[in-house]
């Protein structure tokens, strides 16, 4: 069986510009979904992870409005809501969408846990914007309170909180994954796991695992999952139809068969900013050398063709033109 990974971004889940209500997010879906039930006819074995960065957004602010109240949760705990949301999210849509499709396998969703290094320098230098925005007296008070690192977001104003986002190294969940997929599990199921760079957590004393508050790369926390469980083929969806060097300039061309020297070239030389593409490119370097066969970047309306080579940006590890 062909072992595949999906990522998708946050336009499957969330229109962008939209209300952010639940009956919204299900009907976002539910235009992704059937492109997902048709991948897995047949023998293909399907794996789906996403991001999470509206919805922890949004469950951020809640405990903020409901701080007087309830008892406030941790970054890691938010994590883990989000992703358990979302999984659910996906598999209503998916079931579904597989039932159109007459394709008989359940849809599963796996808390991940990625164990990060705690001495990763991430930790000493919080990076990652998350949540609403705020005026400088609410910062203060928020630095001064809860100790948040914040900083001013010059390009549409207000403050934002920034939260360490360390390299995931271990997937504490995976090797038992992968022995279920070895066992058949694929065939029966589509695991929906890894969902906004799964859970972060440290390994203390005596190998205990401890949650931390930050937020890890969605693509690089796939990257790894694609790795643990052997997957021929890593895609990622996202709001364009391609990768390409050169963007807004006179130059701008759009990559379509790539090998990965060639794409390593173009990352190394800055072609993709780290705000965007390069997260996506980097993961998707890191999965071809560990093993992976191929790496896919494209959109939902061209998701079919990008499989056949006809649309997207497909990075290989063996001879190919740009």
């Amino acid at each position: 069986m062909a072992r595949v990974l999906v990522a998708l971004g946050g336009n499957a889940l969330q229109r962008s510009g939209g209300s952010g209500t639940w009956s919204e997010a299900a009907a976002q879906m539910r235009q992704t979904a059937p492109v997902l039930a048709h991948l897995a006819r047949g023998d293909t074995e399907v794996i789906v992870t996403h991001g999470n960065g509206p919805q922890v957004g949004a469950l951020l602010r809640s405990t903020e409005l409901a701080a007087r109240e309830v008892p406030a949760r941790p970054l890691d705990v938010l994590d883990a809501e989000s992703e358990g949301q979302i999984g659910y999210l996906i598999a209503q849509e998916l079931t579904r969408a597989l039932h159109a499709e007459g394709v008989d396998r359940a849809v599963l969703p796996i808390l991940a846990r990625m164990e990060v290094d705690p001495k990763d320098p991430a930790f000493k230098k919080p990076s990652k914007p998350i949540g609403g925005f705020y005026t400088e007296d609410e910062a203060r008070r928020h630095r001064k309170n809860e100790g948040w690192t914040l900083e001013p977001d010059r390009a549409r104003g207000g403050w934002r909180r920034v939260v360490p986002s360390p390299h995931p190294r271990r997937w504490v969940e995976g090797d038992a994954v992968r022995a279920l997929f070895d066992a058949g599990l694929g065939s029966r199921a589509i695991v929906v796991t890894g969902g906004g760079g799964g859970i972060p957590v440290v390994r203390r004393s005596a190998g205990v695992l401890e949650g931390v508050e930050a937020v890890i790369d969605k693509d690089l926390a796939a990257s790894l999952i694609g790795a643990t469980l052997g997957v021929r083929t890593f895609i990622i969806l996202t709001d364009v139809a391609g990768v390409s060097v050169g963007f807004g300039t006179r130059w701008e061309r759009w990559l379509r068969n790539v090998t990965l020297e060639e794409m390593e070239r173009f990352y190394a030389a800055g072609e993709f900013p780290p705000g965007s593409m390069g997260p996506k490119v980097e993961a998707g370097i890191e999965f071809l050398k560990g093993g992976g066969e191929e790496f896919i970047v494209t959109d939902i309306p061209s998701f079919d063709r990008a499989l056949s080579g006809e649309a997207g940006t497909r990075v290989t590890r063996g001879p190919a033109r740009a």
